[in-house]
């Protein structure tokens, strides 16, 4: 029996050893998760046997009082970590907001049994260094056969829904409120200012943000494309060009609770599908901007006779205008 509970105390003990030998990596692919603005709004500890995710509030958007985006963001760089640990060949164990008494510590990750990652897994890793949020023109094209029925299972596998907004009446009352929606955060004094304090111009060199580089003109909107923000707001620094095919699917993230744990599990859902478009070189759109006020969110939730809590709204395409926005390295001071 005591040779039994040595051999487990080795194993934990090799596998906490695992996380800490490997901490540069597994913080590095986690960072790599989308986030509203590029904020970046994490921090992670990797001690004995554990990595910690927490958020980080200096980080967050004036818009977002409720902190909702915020662990939407972390939920993403959960998922990254998650999988970073799967790389390593160990099954991640994960407990979401695991001390009430802390709340900025949003879960706690360790690395479980062995298991070879498989080839699905290997494909979402492969696609971390070139997935990006999409904000300039799609190109013309198809979606890959059956890619759209995989992202629905990625997001059932993490507790979330994904629904599909085909065209006609659901799409057509989607475009009204989101238009309706970007009117009114196009002249909030509190989006504004989130605006300019996360969008860098072509000279700035800061690794978080949403570089001029990766920002379109808020003009020529094609058919079928949902408004954008006015990430330039006058200033000429967007870069990339507008136009372009109209996107190939709309779908609507959900969750069925409205809860941290809700927002956390939406962004690993998020990432994790993400991802799974990006393996075939299919990337989104990510309007966060209608989901920002509660009236709105409702008003979509039962205008299109949604199952759930509406956490993200997606257009996807094959596209080839962009590239990945920079991270910070771990490390690197913390103040934004």
């Amino acid at each position: 029996m005591r040779k039994s509970s040595d051999s487990a105390t080795e194993v934990t003990a090799g596998q906490a050893q695992v996380l800490a030998g490997h901490a540069e990596f597994l913080v590095t692919a986690a960072a790599r998760a989308p986030s509203v603005h590029n904020t970046q709004p994490w921090r992670f500890r990797v001690g004995a046997g554990t990595v910690e995710l927490w958020s980080d509030p200096r980080r967050k958007l004036r818009a977002d009082p409720s902190g909702r985006e915020m662990l939407i963001s972390c939920g993403a760089a959960l998922f990254g970590l998650r999988l970073a640990i799967r790389s390593l060949g160990y099954v991640p164990v994960t407990e979401l907001l695991p001390d009430p008494a802390r709340l900025r510590l949003l879960a706690r990750v360790s690395a479980g049994a062995a298991a070879p990652m498989s080839g699905q897994e290997r494909e979402l890793l492969d696609a971390i260094p070139h997935r990006h949020t999409h904000r300039g023109p799609f190109a013309p094209g198809r979606l890959p056969r059956g890619l759209l029925a995989g992202l629905q299972h990625d997001a059932l596998a993490e507790g979330a829904t994904l629904v599909l907004v085909t065209g006609g009446l659901a799409y057509d009352r989607l475009e009204r409120i989101a238009a309706a929606a970007a009117r009114r955060g196009d002249l909030s004094p509190r989006a504004r200012a989130d605006i300019r304090r996360w969008t860098r111009t072509a000279a700035n060199m800061a690794r978080d943000g949403i570089p001029a580089t990766a920002l379109a003109s808020s003009t020529g909107r094609p058919p079928g494309r949902l408004p954008q923000r006015d990430f330039d707001l006058g200033r000429g620094i967007a870069g990339l060009p507008s136009g372009g095919a109209p996107p190939s699917a709309t779908a609507v993230l959900l969750t069925p609770g409205d809860r941290r744990t809700d927002w956390l599990r939406a962004g690993q859902a998020l990432y994790r599908l993400l991802l799974h478009a990006a393996s075939q070189w299919v990337f989104a759109s990510l309007h966060t901007q209608p989901l920002e006020d509660p009236t709105t969110r409702e008003l979509i939730s039962s205008q299109l006779a949604l199952p759930g809590h509406p956490q993200m709204l997606l257009q996807l395409g094959p596209a080839t205008t962009a590239s990945p926005t920079a991270r910070r390295v771990p490390g690197e001071p913390d103040s934004p």
